[in-house]
């Protein structure tokens, strides 16, 4: 029986989204830019998810362009808005333990004359929206921080820290990665105070090679990708049909059982650390109040590669830490005080609410059996 826990790096796509990207690729097969009716029927596709995008985090449709992933998205809201509002205010806020996708586009800014400031949790592992506050100034043109942390499920303060920088500096462009917890968490614009909102296809049951971006009316984002003119300029290429409508089905079976999903989720989290509460060896990196749906253990002595492979040969698949680290450790445990053996050993367990206590059941015994056998 294969038990997939590795649901933070990609999901399994449901089948309404197989459905709707096959239908736009058999039948609805066409160019959106192209002005007959084969090109008109791809882009009524094109529109009817981006209106489900804007309903599902509260915004106007015209407001939600789309890319081809997550990753094109916090390039596009880092690099398109440093552009247009970096000339003079040359400062850019982001915590510590953001995403390979904002953490090296900031990184490469630093390297272009832009003044990073990076913000680690505090001494207690958790982070305070006043030290995102204080860290601001006249010369801030933009604040990044992702909502939930993909390794440990850490839910960062994005709410108080971005509604209290806008009382205090209303032009710093704020900006949210909600990669884990768009379709977990209730996500509206407004709420969070956030001016650029990034979301991925893959994580929420729809297909890979798809996201988008929320830009804030009369907010200015300039492109980083030229061309032809799509998504009114601001994303040039033409918009990929199959896996955006794949998108908007996935939206559409999961935006209204939200809070449903969230519960089922934490009664599996609490199964999980009941069962690991038996093993001597496991440690939870995860915080308590943080994400139901990432779970970040280590079962220290043990390496997690070489564990990660042993579960892998009995058909369960878990993570070492975030899928575009390829394997290699991002320092993001480290910010969060787990270092050195126990961050060696450390495995991410990621699951939906379609997760089972019997695969929670099977993981648990394998794990167990691997500590036994699994040398250091």
């Amino acid at each position: 029986m294969e038990v997939y826990l590795d649901n933070a790096a990609t999901t399994k796509p449901c089948a309404e989204a197989v459905a709707a990207a096959v239908e736009a690729m058999t039948e609805k097969y066409g160019n959106p830019s192209s002005l007959h009716r084969v090109g008109l029927n791809a882009q009524l596709l094109v529109d009817d998810t981006r209106k489900a995008l804007a309903s599902a985090i509260g915004v106007e449709s015209e407001n939600i362009y789309f890319t081809s992933g997550a990753t094109e998205s916090n390039n596009l809201a880092l690099r398109g808005a440093s552009a247009a509002y970096g000339r003079k205010r040359k400062k850019i806020i982001i915590s510590a333990v953001e995403h390979a996708s904002v953490e090296e586009t900031a990184s490469d800014l630093e390297r272009n004359g832009f003044e990073i400031v990076r913000i680690p949790p505090r001494e207690d592992g958790r982070y305070y929206a006043a030290d995102f506050v204080n860290a601001c100034g006249d010369d801030t043109c933009l604040v990044s921080m992702m909502y939930i942390n993909n390794e440990t499920g850490y839910i960062l303060p994005v709410k108080e820290a971005f509604s209290a920088i806008k009382r205090k500096f209303p032009d710093i462009i704020t900006h949210t990665d909600c990669v884990q917890a768009f379709m977990k968490l209730p996500i509206k614009a407004n709420v969070l105070c956030a001016d650029l909102i990034s979301l991925s296809g893959h994580k929420i049951h729809g297909g890979k090679g798809v996201g988008a971006l929320y830009i804030r009316k009369g907010v200015r984002v300039l492109p980083v990708i030229t061309g032809g003119k799509q998504e009114k300029g601001i994303r040039s290429g033409t918009e990929s049909v199959p896996m955006i409508a794949a998108f908007g089905a996935a939206v559409k079976k999961f935006s209204q059982t939200i809070t449903e999903r969230y519960e089922k989720v934490s009664m599996l989290k609490a199964y999980l650390l009941g069962k690991l509460g038996s093993i001597d060896v496991v440690v939870i990196n995860s915080p308590e109040d943080g994400s139901p749906y990432v779970v970040n253990i280590s079962a220290e002595g043990k390496r997690s590669e070489i564990m990660l492979h042993f579960l892998e040969s009995k058909e369960i698949y878990v993570s070492s830490g975030s899928a575009c680290s390829k394997g290699q450790q991002s320092g993001v445990l480290g910010q969060f005080g787990i270092k050195d053996k126990r961050a060696d050993s450390a495995l991410r367990i990621s699951m939906t609410a379609e997760t089972t206590e019997e695969e929670i059941d099977i993981f648990c015994e394998a794990l167990s059996d691997g500590i036994e056998k699994v040398r250091g």
